[in-house]
């Protein structure tokens, strides 16, 4: 009677070993593989890296190539920029400009930082707003938006043209620099100039009398026409206040009569001053009627 159980065929056992079998096992863990996939080649990268770079010269001669690579792609011809163009800007301010951006033609856009630029030019007085761009044929281009004087405020330390936001726009010599533009004056009084503006467009008919505006106290203005005469305005509301006092002056003519100022401060009850010869002729008449009335 034959046995049931199979011989096992002469040779090498096909089984695998225990280490082998072990070695299969760990290859099959996903953290391994990826182990040996991406760490180790990274490890042995870093390894060799180290190598390469622990010697001073190697490294030197390692960054003047990168360098050179550098300045090869920099200075090709289509990053070259050739010429600067400025836009929007006066003469003066033109030369201005180019005082601050010492730029040394040709060089590549690269070496031009272009905000820091923008901010040197947006920084001058005379610019209300300015922008930089690299256009086409390598040609730096500044456009540049000019403060417009409106008016001369005189302080202190000197005579400053202002525009509308009364911003400094440039500082001249004298006043007749400038005879074109109302005079502001008085401290704080470039911080009100839409304010200054407005009330001399409101002057009208005195307009050609008008000398300027005085700031006082920091808090209201004072309209000073020709002959010395002074309008007192008050602190809020100047305009009605001044179209009060042109109503009067075309019912009455005041401005016209020998005054030295009209005090609206409180509008409710303005008040003129006369100068003095009026008002010496003032009380002899009133001595005159008041002889008549004793008679």
């Amino acid at each position: 009677m034959r046995t049931l159980r199979a011989e096992r065929p002469a040779g090498r056992d096909p089984a695998p070993s225990r280490l082998a079998y072990r070695a299969q096992r760990l290859y099959l863990t996903p953290l391994f593989r990826l182990f040996l996939r991406t760490g180790l080649p990274a490890g042995a990268a870093l390894l060799l890296g180290m190598a390469l770079f622990s010697d001073v010269e190697r490294r030197q001669s390692m960054a003047d190539w990168v360098d050179e690579i550098q300045r090869s792609v920099q200075n090709r011809p289509e990053f070259m920029v050739h010429a600067m163009v400025i836009e929007g800007a006066s003469a003066e301010l033109t030369q201005d400009i180019r005082e601050i951006l010492p730029v040394d033609f040709p060089v590549s856009s690269f070496d031009l930082d272009l905000p820091v630029m923008q901010k040197s030019v947006a920084g001058l007085d005379p610019v209300a707003a300015a922008a930089l761009q690299i256009v086409t044929g390598g040609v730096l281009q500044v456009s540049v938006v000019e403060r417009l004087p409106l008016v001369v405020w005189r302080e202190r330390d000197g005579i400053e043209l202002l525009d509308g936001d009364g911003f400094r726009v440039t500082a001249v010599a004298a006043r007749v620099d400038r005879p074109d533009l109302p005079l502001i004056a008085g401290e704080g009084a470039n911080q009100a100039v839409p304010e200054a503006l407005a009330i001399m467009a409101a002057a009208g008919p005195v307009r050609p009398r008008l000398r300027g505006l005085t700031r006082v106290g920091n808090r209201r203005w004072d309209l000073v026409l020709d002959r010395d005469q002074r309008i007192l305005l008050p602190e809020s509301d100047p305009i009605p206040a001044l179209e009060q006092v042109l109503a009067l002056d075309r019912a009455q003519d005041i401005l016209a009569r020998d005054i030295v100022h009209v005090d609206m401060r409180n509008p409710v009850r303005p008040t003129i001053l006369l100068a003095a010869p009026a008002t010496g002729e003032l009380r002899h008449i009133r001595d005159i009627e008041q002889t008549r009335a004793s008679q």
